[in-house]
């Protein structure tokens, strides 16, 4: 058991990685095929709303309510009533999802008006919406399932196939972008059936995996089922605490709309940037860490529960002090580098540069609540969340009407970091305040180690990067070469200076926890 945990985030951050990279590839692509035209803005907001409630009936309140129900059955009952409980769940989940997908599919011009209203003025691109939001949303229904299946392939302990599924949709995005788009009239339409073939991909891929552990679903409908009712019980005001953020992005979506063409474009790419840290680590330490309080729950007693969150928040500080300000420095070049081709010009480098900065400021909050969320899910808690996103999505809307005027888009990035920050702080008060999360020993110097690393490498960044024109200037090839170089610098620079400091990081949350 030693280091497990740490060996599973390892391997959930490492197939993350080449899915996160993969999805750059795919990014480069669209900025070349569509830039931040409105095409773009079309397509970013046909894609983001099935992504939308994607991560809340999939990856959010779903896989929140459903995995520690699971893990639940496979602990203290037998085999036999853990599939039981999953045919009966599957069945479910399916009927609904098909229903919605339905709806969605029907009311799709309803859904653009109230999402994206201010498309209204400009009645091509609203109408383009409207069509490829009708091919994407069946997209839900698959990708779902696909939350559901890495649920159970989670629970057992097989992190990485999960982690690779999404390169299939990066591929598929790739693939439709490179081949079906020059036979379309509007290319752009390839990319809305690439969404909806890559979510299919992803379904069918994990089928096998499922099928070896014994747990491929026979679907039932089952809503009388007891762990059915306790799922959605959980799930409802679960679907509301869990994806506060996502909640927030579509705000932002609404409000973009409004602004000049190209802010959601611009919204979208910084947002690209910002999830590759989250994705990596975040995604992947809370992925891991839910099934794992879960089973400490159910076995265990609370000192373990709560060593496994200082655990957790000890690497959380660790990499996204560092990360956080990497990209507020380095991010005019890495846009430059990774986007400034074909139709997104140098102008569009700068604007997405000032969403990034704004997102980068609550990059530690967002993937503290990754690990202080699942404190709460694992315990089958899902109430306090739900009180704690309330007052996070209020903060949210009062920043974005305050700071859309002087910031436009990068005002409401903003707005979304300090909401995230506030909803962190909350869920972090309230594991502390019921005695749950107890902090080990040393954080206030842990923390001061890890803020000089990070302020010595931000320092030696700065002065590198230097002028955001000169990088513009440079060829595609001479700008991957000099980032590379400041990149890794910078790495060594941080990892030096906590070394010197004696800063170390226990691999497991066994024992007294993580500590300096």
């Amino acid at each position: 058991m030693a280091a497990k945990l740490f060996k599973s985030t390892l391997v959930t951050g490492g197939m993350t990685i080449i899915s996160r990279i993969s999805g750059f590839v795919r990014d480069m692509m669209l900025a070349r095929l569509v830039g931040t035209t409105p095409l773009a803005d079309a397509f970013f907001v046909a894609f983001r709303i099935p992504n939308f409630l994607r991560r809340i009936f999939g990856e959010g309140a779903f896989s929140q309510a459903f995995v520690p129900v699971f893990s639940g059955y496979r602990v203290n009952n037998n085999g036999s009533e853990a599939r039981q409980f999953l045919d009966n769940v599957a069945g479910a989940m399916t009927l609904v999802l098909v229903g919605v997908a339905l709806v969605g599919v029907v009311a799709a011009p309803a859904v653009v008006f109230v999402l994206a209203p201010g498309f209204l003025a400009m009645p091509a691109k609203y109408h383009l919406t409207v069509v490829m939001l009708r091919i994407t949303f069946p997209y839900l229904m698959f990708i779902s399932l696909v939350a559901m299946s890495a649920g159970v392939l989670n629970t057992c302990g097989y992190f990485a196939v999960p982690a690779f599924t999404p390169v299939l949709l990066n591929l598929s995005l790739i693939g439709a972008a490179w081949w079906l788009a020059p036979h379309l009239e509007h290319p752009v339409l390839a990319l809305a059936w690439g969404v909806l073939i890559g979510g299919a991909a992803q379904f069918l891929f994990q089928l096998p995996f499922l099928l070896r552990l014994g747990f491929l679903p026979r679907p039932r409908i089952g809503f009388a089922h007891e762990g059915v009712k306790r799922v959605f019980r959980l799930m409802l005001p679960a679907i509301f605490g869990a994806s506060v953020a996502q909640v927030n992005l579509v705000i932002d979506t609404v409000l973009a709309s409004f602004l000049k063409s190209g802010s959601v474009s611009w919204l979208y790419y910084s947002n690209r940037l910002l999830e590759f840290p989250l994705g990596v680590f975040g995604i992947a330490l809370g992925t891991v860490i839910l099934p794992s309080l879960s089973e400490k729950h159910a076995r265990l007693g609370p000192n373990t529960f709560s060593h496994t969150i200082d655990w957790g928040l000890r690497w959380v500080a660790t990499v996204t002090a560092p990360a956080a300000i990497g990209l507020a420095v380095l991010g005019g070049p890495l846009l430059s580098t990774l986007f400034q081709y074909g139709a997104f010009t140098p102008y569009d480098v700068t604007m997405t540069l000032r969403s990034l900065i704004a997102f980068s400021v609550g990059l530690p909050a967002f993937v503290m609540i990754k690990v202080l969320a699942p404190g709460y899910y694992a315990r089958q808690d899902t109430k306090t969340p739900v009180r704690i996103g309330v007052i996070a999505l209020i903060t949210n809307i009062v920043f974005n009407l305050i700071l859309i005027w002087p910031l436009a888009h990068a005002g409401l990035a903003l707005a979304t970091s300090l909401s995230g920050v506030l909803n962190a702080g909350l869920l972090l008060r309230g594991l502390r305040a019921t005695g749950i999360y107890r902090p080990a020993p040393g954080w206030w110097l842990f923390l001061a180690k890890v803020s000089a690393g990070a302020a010595l490498m931000g320092a030696l960044l700065y002065w590198g990067a230097g002028d955001l024109n000169v990088w513009i200037q440079r060829t595609g090839a001479e700008r991957a070469l000099s980032l590379s170089l400041w990149v890794m610098t910078g790495f060594v620079v941080y990892v030096t200076v906590l070394w010197l400091l004696q800063t170390r990081l226990r691999l497991s949350p066994e024992g007294e926890g993580p500590h300096v």
